[in-house]
């Protein structure tokens, strides 16, 4: 397994997502709009983790909030995960799974 120490060691003290998981999220939050599905997002960065939340309207909570935990060891991947409103849906080491899982339930 290849680490990237520029991935683990944060600039700012704060939990970004890497280009390439922006890309990702992007691309699928942008085929949901096309549909007319999605109308809005926002990203946080903290200092333990990163939130891309996805939003029907600008007036809702979130319907997806996608989650990035930091992880502090330099061998263990972050972690990511999933919640729709307050309701936890799932985790897993991989952003695509994570993103598949959403396909599956919209």
């Amino acid at each position: 397994m290849l680490v990237y120490l520029r991935d683990k060691f944060r600039r700012n003290g704060k939990t970004t997502f890497s280009r390439g998981e922006l890309g990702m999220l992007l691309s699928l939050y942008g085929g949901h709009v096309q549909k007319g599905e999605w109308r809005d997002y926002a990203i946080d960065s903290l200092t333990d983790m990163a939130v891309f939340s996805i939003f029907r309207s600008s007036r809702e909570q979130p319907l997806y909030s996608i989650t990035k935990i930091h992880s502090r060891s330099l061998i263990k991947p972050s972690q990511y995960a999933v919640h729709s409103r307050s309701k936890f849906l799932k985790q897993s080491a991989s952003l695509r799974e994570i993103i598949d899982f959403i396909e599956e339930q919209t």
